[in-house]
């Protein structure tokens, strides 16, 4: 085994030019101004996959981006092992907020900074440095899949998973997107919450009205979203929907975060307080969690003395493992209709569904990930849940039934993924590729 983690290293200068060259393609699928992007960034995969010796690479598409597939046969009586990535990236947001380009990899301290760089063009970095680590020709079967609308909900995965069922079966399929626990010590995701998102609107007038003449009598639309969306939480911050799921932590044997992690790794400011009762990986992923991702109203840069007469907002919520996520978005749904103040007119309009997924992460095939991860990083990965979704999990597991299902990743706590600076750690990256070159071995 040692030859293969030499082999990684000698491939990762190459695999590192390609990632950069990936980074800099603008493959946002959720912009349609982007979308000849999306389909430059899936030639690239194709031309990657087949230069690093898979003899069967195509594009596929069911009505949605560009997916690839590349297909390479399992040796008699070895198992077939699926690599998930994906190719697509989330809007960069304001490029002044950057401290360098978005779309030019740029490295500092030890980290490639850039769009995609980590989510989740890394998951392609890393699969291509493994198959090539072994020479085009490893011991297994190896079916890559890279998707190319992961950051829009995948809409279309149902559809190829059906339609290129045959050739997406495998043994074992690899999930590369997702956290580890740090840049020393890896992860095995065991759990991701799951996700519905609602938009809510209210509305009091049918116009318009001066304030000075009918406020203190009329309620503004406004000040009715406020108090309906304060009555999501409870004081100390708990959700106060009722009737939603929630799982036993404890049983799963999470590590815990010391409060001083908790600061450091997400930025909150001196002062603030966490929110929600229970421990913190109980509330961060065993817990249902909702927040307002967005409202639209009169800005103030145009705000006038006018009771505003419609405001809305957007909601998202996250399930814990364990819930039905159409039954939590119905409770959600139906407190936004109970608790709107002063008789207001509400809405809801029902928006996207991902179920959670919880994974018995024992077995030999969980051994086998075990035992690469403590070869390449030289400590035992830890078992964790997301706190984040990836609804497609639930997808394959369903397609897959008989399939062990590994999510792995490349992300660290200092990546950013989604934000602006997103990066990837260099070390990470190495580690993450020696781990899944083992784990091919190992499989075998």
């Amino acid at each position: 085994m040692t030859d293969l983690v030499e082999r990684v290293r000698d491939v990762l200068p190459s695999v590192r030019r390609d990632l950069e060259d990936l980074v800099r393609i603008e493959s946002v699928w959720a912009d349609p101004g982007r979308r000849d992007e999306v389909h430059r960034s899936a030639q690239a995969v194709v031309e990657l996959l087949s230069q690093a010796g898979f003899d069967d690479v195509r594009t596929v598409s069911e009505g949605g981006a560009p997916a690839v597939i590349a297909r390479y046969p399992a040796p008699p009586g070895a198992p077939t092992v699926l690599l998930y990535a994906h190719h697509d990236v989330q809007p960069e947001g304001n490029h002044e907020q950057w401290v360098s380009p978005p779309f030019e990899p740029t490295e500092r301290g030890g980290r490639l900074y850039g769009r995609g760089s980590a989510d989740d063009k890394a998951g392609i970095a890393t699969h291509l440095a493994a198959f090539r680590a072994h020479g085009g020709r490893p011991p297994v079967g190896v079916t890559v899949f890279v998707e190319g609308e992961e950051e829009s909900g995948s809409p279309s995965l149902g559809r190829l998973l059906a339609a290129h069922r045959d050739a997406l079966a495998a043994d074992v399929i690899v999930i590369a997107d997702s956290d580890n626990w740090s840049t020393e010590v890896p992860a095995l995701t065991i759990s991701l919450r799951g996700l519905v998102d609602c938009v809510v609107e209210v509305a009091t007038l049918d116009h318009g009205l001066h304030s000075g003449l009918w406020g203190g009598v009329i309620p503004d639309a406004l000040s009715v979203l406020v108090r309906l969306l304060a009555s999501l939480h409870d004081d100390d911050g708990n959700v106060a929907v009722a009737g939603l799921h929630e799982t036993n932590a404890a049983a799963l044997n999470y590590p815990d975060f010391p409060p001083e992690r908790v600061r450091a790794d997400t930025g909150l400011l001196d002062g603030v307080s966490e929110i929600g009762s229970g421990s913190v990986p109980q509330r961060l992923w065993a817990k249902p969690a909702i927040t307002v991702i967005g409202i639209d109203t009169t800005s103030v840069a145009a705000a006038s003395n006018t009771l505003i007469p419609r405001a809305r907002a957007k909601i998202s919520m996250r399930v814990p493992p364990g819930g039905d996520a159409k039954a939590h978005l119905d409770a959600l749904t139906d407190h936004l209709r109970r608790h709107v103040p002063w008789g207001a007119r509400v809405s809801v309009e029902r928006g996207e569904i991902g179920e959670p997924y919880a994974i018995e992460a024992r077995g030999p095939v969980y051994d086998a990930a075990r035992a690469a991860f403590r070869q390449a990083w030289g400590a035992d990965p830890v078992d964790v849940g997301i706190g984040g979704s990836i609804p497609f999990i639930a997808e394959f597991a369903a397609a897959f039934p008989e399939a062990k299902l590994l999510v792995m990743g490349v992300e660290d706590p200092a990546t950013q993924a989604h934000s602006v600076n997103e990066s990837v750690h260099l070390g990470v990256l190495e580690r993450a590729a020696i781990s899944e070159a083992l784990l091919l071995a190992n499989l075998a």
